[in-house]
């Protein structure tokens, strides 16, 4: 059976997530078979693995860390939120039923067996498991019913490390805190803190240290500074989504829908010298930019009713009747169409119209289609025209399809047909469409070459090379300021 490490926080986005990968890396680096693992995550970010299961980003990540392939059993649970009080709940990599959070509360140990299940499968198979938890553990209005923070430490017998956020202010407060919620029980799991996101001079913080062992027994492993590595984010809390004010030579605004997802999609656009990739959440914000993006959203019709009621529809159409780039990807996509029908009461029911920028009609059901997919960009004529032929590599996650009734498919896959594009308007239904650092650059040789402006060239970019760099870069960082030599000996190695 594999030694296990559970890695909690303070509060959400204290680090969690990027401890328990630079865990992985650090653990895969030393030699040992390491997997990622959270029982239950809440986020519109999300991955198809090769089997076409659907489990969150956060784990893929640190599957990426421990160089090893993305399997569902590390996600069991993904709550995807439908709204303020609900959410679709997929289980095993499935959909398996929407419910609001009374329901879901009331249902979590049904989903234990589940959970159990899927931890030991894991375990057979690796030397170390790396377990994350969410949110605070300290919710003690949640904590008889939980399954992902304490409760899993439970199921697993895991030590934990909790992560507190110092840039944020009152961080021994906070680890103090969690620690008083605990009954006796989880306070003797806990073995050790990491204070994460520190700028300044470490020694500082020496007798803060000491006094906090003093209060809570419990030692510090490290202080993390405050790193600058280019890690996928797990959700809307990432600092991606804040609205970036600089312009560069080509400047891409990305529409920042209330219910956005996977907006991992457009990483690699970020890194091409001379561009800036912007989110936006309103007209001010929007500008007057080279290229337009709508992306992925959870529920494609209240967010193309927010678009309209925004003022965003307008200025998004103005855009492109003035001949400017305007890309659509899943319910983007599905947005720049004449009408979107939901005869089968997967978003609400009812018909809407679209933007009418692309001639598709699209028809909901509540069947999910969730898939990787390869293939190639079409001969197409037209803005897009430099990206014909173009291989193409990611995965789909929508509800129902999308038919052209004049036009053009964008692309050919593997099972069919994708997309559709009329001159500078596009869109697809493929997350990651942009990865293939070919079709990123072609993009932005389009933009530069529409703007009458020069683009050093990106072909010699290699994006895989880039991530597995910034693991390193995370590792090493971890390695030079936590005590991993205790953390071995708190997995008893």
């Amino acid at each position: 059976m594999a030694k296990v490490i559970m890695v909690q926080g303070t509060t959400s986005n204290a680090g969690k997530s990027l401890t328990a990968a630079a865990l992985c890396r650090i653990f895969k680096q030393d030699g040992y078979r390491t997997a990622p693992f959270k029982s239950q995550n809440m986020a519109l970010n999300s991955y198809i693995t090769k089997e076409g299961l659907e489990m969150g980003r956060a784990q893929v990540m640190q599957a990426e860390a421990a160089a090893i392939e993305p399997d569902v059993r590390m996600n069991p649970i993904l709550l995807k939120p439908t709204g303020e009080k609900g959410s679709q709940v997929v289980l095993n990599g499935k959909v398996f039923r929407d419910m609001t959070a009374g329901e879901y509360y009331s249902y979590k140990q049904d989903m234990v067996p589940h959970v159990k299940k899927a931890f030991d499968s894991l375990a057979q198979e690796y030397d170390i498991i790396v377990i994350e938890g969410a949110g605070s553990p300290a919710e003690i209005n949640l904590k008889e019913q939980d399954i992902v923070n304490m409760g899993m430490a439970k199921i697993a017998d895991a030590p934990v490390i909790i992560v507190g956020d110092i840039d944020r202010g009152g961080v021994f407060a906070s680890l103090a805190g969690t620690m008083l919620l605990f009954d006796e029980e989880e306070k003797s799991r806990v073995k050790g803190f990491v204070i994460n996101k520190f700028r300044g001079d470490v020694n500082l913080l020496t007798t803060g240290l000491h006094m906090l062992r003093d209060i809570t027994g419990v030692p510090v492993l490290g202080v993390v500074p405050y790193l600058n590595v280019d890690i996928d984010d797990e959700d809307s809390l990432s600092e991606r989504l804040g609205n970036t004010r600089e312009r560069s030579l080509i400047d891409i605004a990305v529409i920042r829908l209330p219910r956005i997802s996977n907006f991992t999609d457009f990483n690699v656009l970020s890194l091409i010298n001379g561009v800036s990739l912007r989110y936006v959440s309103n007209t001010k914000e929007l500008g007057n930019p080279d290229m337009i993006i709508i992306p992925g959203t959870k529920n494609t019709i209240e967010d193309l009713k927010w678009l309209r009621q925004s003022g965003l529809e307008v200025k998004i159409i103005r855009h492109a009747k003035e001949g400017k780039a305007l890309f659509g990807v899943c319910g983007g996509y599905q947005m720049l169409g004449e009408v979107i029908n939901d005869p089968e009461n997967a978003e609400g029911g009812g018909s809407i119209k679209g933007l009418g920028l692309l001639k598709t009609i699209t028809n909901f059901s509540r069947e999910k289609t969730t898939r990787q997919t390869t293939g190639k960009i079409n001969d197409i004529d037209g803005f897009y025209k430099m990206l014909s032929g173009l291989e193409i590599k990611g995965y789909e996650i929508h509800m129902g399809a999308s038919d052209i009734i004049d036009g053009f498919p964008l692309s050919t896959l593997e099972v069919n047909q994708d997309g559709c594009v009329c001159d500078n308007v596009a869109g697809s239904y493929v997350h990651g469409i942009f990865d293939n650092m070919k079709v990123a650059g072609a993009i932005v040789k389009v933009l530069a070459d529409y703007k009458g402006v020069q683009i050093e060239d990106t072909e010699e970019f290699d994006f895989a090379r880039y991530k597995e760099q910034q693991y390193d870069i995370l590792a090493d960082s971890f390695r030079k300021s936590v005590d991993i030599n205790e953390i071995y000996r708190i997995m008893e190695m």
